[in-house]
């Protein structure tokens, strides 16, 4: 936190002006190098989402998005799947049980769809906790030599009972955003429309939407993010709006809600 310095003369006024000024340069001259040095998905590119397990991508997919558990692909641009904001079904006992969320009798809250428990980001040093994890998990895509990371499920604040706000989701993907930049990693807004234009606030790069075509929002986060989308249709009416208003824009696939490997029952996986 800044601390407020008081100097005793003029002379040292001005030499603490001077030094905050340079340490100021120095740290957007570091920030811009940062950017610079981002690689940023292609727009309207072949798309393909594998997160429930990789597989040799078909011809013309130039993106892919993977679970950090696996490799990149080899001369594509890679996504890293972190799940950011909720534990894992089978991960809810690693960790600390101050860092779930719970409500007011003490039962954790869980995103009952998925059956994952929600991460407790409501105060800033809870969110310095879990950062710090999902930090670690960060680098691990960047060693593996991933593109980018897609932290998932930035919109848990709407799923537990007005226990958490937007603004602590934002603050907490913001500490995210820093650790991937920090790590030459771009860094993709998972879903929450609704949070699109705090882009900048939060230090996102790009977006990674599910049915944005069946609900029609493709609009609104390739608006706020120069059409750098890659949008996941699980239906067939969902493809079909998507690539009618997008096609041209986006970089767009139809999955199976499982997203399985080919040969798997229920294996979809369309751009057409």
């Amino acid at each position: 936190m800044p601390q407020n310095v008081r100097a005793v003369t003029r002379v040292g006024v001005l030499g603490t002006v001077a030094g905050l000024l340079l340490a100021m340069t120095a740290c957007g001259s570091s920030e811009q190098a940062n950017s610079a040095e981002l690689r940023l998905p292609p727009r309207n590119a072949g798309f393909d989402y594998q997160i429930g397990g990789a597989y040799k991508p078909p011809s013309g997919v130039r993106i892919v998005a993977r679970d950090r558990s696996a490799s990149p692909a080899p001369g594509l641009y890679n996504i890293c799947y972190v799940n950011a904001f909720q534990a894992q079904p089978d991960a809810e006992q690693e960790w600390p049980a101050d860092l779930l969320l719970r409500d007011a009798d003490g039962g954790v809250v869980i995103d009952e769809d998925w059956d994952e428990a929600l991460l407790d980001i409501g105060t800033a040093a809870k969110r310095t906790r879990i950062a710090g994890r999902v930090g670690e998990w960060i680098d691990g895509c960047a060693d593996k030599g991933f593109d980018a990371v897609e932290p998932d499920n930035y919109d848990s604040y709407t799923r537990s009972d007005g226990l958490l706000t937007a603004d602590d989701a934002t603050a907490f993907i913001a500490l995210l955003s820093r650790q991937a930049h920090a790590r030459h990693l771009a860094i993709g807004q998972k879903n929450t429309v609704e949070l699109a234009g705090q882009r900048k606030k939060a230090g996102l790069d790009f977006a990674v939407a599910e049915e944005c075509g069946q609900y029609d929002e493709c609009g609104e986060y390739a608006e706020a993010f120069d059409d750098r989308v890659v949008d996941i249709e699980y239906t067939d009416s969902g493809l079909r709006k998507a690539l009618s208003d997008f096609g041209d824009r986006l970089s767009i696939v139809r999955r199976d809600v499982m997203v399985t490997t080919p040969g798997s029952k229920g294996y979809v996986r369309r751009t057409r």
